[in-house]
């Protein structure tokens, strides 16, 4: 018999809609004889490609410690393992303690990538996050919370010193904290979006400036699982065509190695 050695698959499931994962990590999930999925996050949809007889385990109650003891139990088990996550593994997943414990435990395990929450926000609004001339960078970043502390330097205050459009995450509940931080920086009139969950059901979205985005946030009563934006970029108008596409440039130019 054919020895063949286990993985733990950490699984983008993408922000909310079961059609938004990525084909590989539907196939993966289809395979895998254990599934671990972020409680309330996960619609119903999704666990459906699971195989029937596969394990679910609900993590919304489980530690960390809890957590990556499953995924080592079921490993040693001889079992594939899907680990999913919420929007893309790559920010705020709690992948690199994971990973971290399972280095330790000895436990191979790949990543796949998933449609981040920010993304699939930016889709439903309808807008470029990268406009010619208006801005060309983002800041993906949260606020203190009852969470882990924000490194040193890392403010709202020292991003928007920029001017750069910000995707501000788990920071709803902090809207006001949001608004004065930004205010000196980006002026009252600078547009701002909320986006609360993004491709699931009840989704809502709100548009307004930075000035009156607050009063608009309580009113609405939303108080989990959105995105904030904030920038120039989500009323931009009148801008200049990209240059990669432009008519006046040499269609027969190369590009050289520098």
């Amino acid at each position: 018999m054919e020895f063949r050695e286990m993985t733990v698959f950490f699984i983008g499931a993408g922000p909310g809609a079961a059609d938004l994962i990525t084909v590989r990590g539907r196939d993966l999930l289809a395979r895998c004889g254990v599934c671990l999925y972020p409680g309330s996050l996960t619609p119903p949809d999704l666990l459906a490609h699971c195989p029937a007889e596969a394990r679910r385990i609900d993590t919304a109650d489980l530690s960390l410690d809890q957590i990556t003891g499953e995924l080592v139990a079921a490993d040693r088990a001889g079992h594939d393992v899907a680990r999913l996550c919420s929007g893309d593994p790559s920010i705020y997943s709690a992948v690199a303690e994971q990973m971290r414990r399972l280095d330790a435990a000895g436990v191979r395990y790949e990543v796949v990538p998933g449609v981040p929450a920010f993304a699939a926000a930016a889709a439903e609004l309808g807008r470029e996050l990268t406009v010619p001339a208006i801005g060309q960078s983002l800041v993906i970043t949260r606020v203190q919370a009852r969470s882990t502390a924000m490194p040193p330097g890392e403010t709202l205050a020292t991003f928007a010193a920029s001017g750069t459009t910000l995707a501000v995450h788990l920071a709803i509940n902090r809207i006001e904290q949001v608004v004065s931080e930004l205010l000196p920086h980006y002026g009252g009139d600078c547009p701002v979006a909320v986006v609360h969950r993004a491709s699931q059901p009840g989704q809502r979205i709100l548009r307004g400036t930075l000035s009156g985005i607050a009063p608009e946030v309580r009113a609405a009563g939303i108080g989990s699982a959105a995105v904030i934006f904030v920038g120039r970029v989500l009323a931009a108008s009148g801008f200049p065509d990209s240059y990669l596409y432009s008519a006046a440039r040499d269609r027969a130019e190369k590009i050289r190695p520098r």
